[in-house]
């Protein structure tokens, strides 16, 4: 008896050795995001799911609010990877420095336009609706920003003549509308469905995911040098995140019980809401790719709101290698 002991004794502390040597063997890498937001659920889910483990790496997200913040950790070597649209390679890349996007998140443009209750329009005129009107969006720079000004250019609107814009907060918006200063706006979840619940405006008249199909809008991305220096790390990356693209699809219900554990403070209701949206809309990346057309729709609305001064390459911001890497052998 004494004997059997002694053996799960010893069995026990070699666990705890090797469970130790495991957790020292895990490469610890920041992920940089610029909001905590249900858009960016699949990368939680991998975590939570234990995905990032699997290959080797303990992931920490950390929230940067501010402007270019994300890139900046990205770029200085506090983070590893950053989750933001591929334009910010762009920029960077203009200014001499090399970003490269490896694998899709958000496939969408993750914005609505919304009208205050009994002011939206009765038909798709949108040259006669917005002429005169005050809208309000996110501070210039921001991606909503970027998507009201391309597509009042897109229907021959000047926003410094035809229109105006106030620029604000997130939050702003809704109380910029609710307080009768615009007569609508441009937003996202959860604000949306708060705002339809309050009845400060109505359900959206132009939905950007469905109206302008795919769109390169949030990836994750990394140093030109982490792909040279160490392609193993990535590829564990890459396919930790298509684990839970995957598993967001097929299993809609796991990923409302993450959505749940990250929102706790959330309204359930609310989080429902906004989580039937982004289905509905098809949100998320299946697989992980970006491709060409999704970028050229993201650079079209950068380039559209004077934001980035050059086109830029597809090829020179975003490498796929990875995820075909990864497709091909599941």
């Amino acid at each position: 008896m004494r004997f059997a002991f002694r053996l799960l004794t010893a069995a026990f502390a070699l666990a705890a050795v090797s469970s130790a040597a495991q957790a020292a063997e895990m490469k610890e890498l920041i992920v940089a995001e610029p909001v905590h937001n249900t858009a960016y659920l699949p990368l939680y889910i991998a975590i939570d799911k234990g995905y990032f483990e699997a290959e080797g790496l303990k992931v920490k997200v950390l929230t940067v609010e501010g402007g270019s913040a994300h890139t900046n950790a990205v770029l200085t070597g506090q983070a590893f990877a950053f989750i933001g649209g591929p334009e910010h390679d762009a920029f960077a890349k203009l200014k001499g420095a090399e970003l490269r996007s490896v694998v899709n998140i958000v496939d969408r443009g993750n914005n609505y336009l919304v009208a205050a209750t009994g002011k939206g329009p009765t038909d798709k005129d949108y040259v006669a609706y917005f002429k005169g009107k005050t809208f309000t969006t996110s501070q210039f720079g921001g991606t909503p920003n970027s998507i009201i000004r391309y597509l009042m250019g897109k229907w021959g609107l000047d926003v410094k003549k035809d229109m105006t814009l106030i620029e604000t907060t997130t939050p702003g918006i809704l109380a910029a509308v609710k307080q009768g200063q615009a007569q609508g706006g441009i937003t996202s979840e959860p604000f949306l469905t708060q705002g339809v619940r309050q009845k400060i405006w109505e359900e959206p008249f132009y939905n950007v995911p469905k109206e302008m199909g795919p769109y390169a809008y949030s990836t994750l991305n990394i140093q030109l040098a982490s792909i040279q220096k160490d392609p193993e790390t990535v590829k564990g990356f890459v396919r930790a995140v298509i684990k839970a693209l995957r598993l967001t699809h097929a299993h809609p219900e796991e990923a409302v019980q993450v959505a749940q554990k990250e929102f706790p403070t959330m309204a359930p209701d609310d989080l429902k809401a906004t989580l039937d949206r982004c289905f509905a809309d098809d949100m998320w990346s299946h697989d992980g790719m970006v491709s060409e057309q999704s970028w050229a729709t993201a650079q079209s609305v950068v380039r559209a709101a004077d934001i980035l001064k050059a086109d830029v390459a597809y090829d020179a911001i975003i490498d796929m290698q990875f995820v075909k890497a990864v497709l091909a052998s599941n």
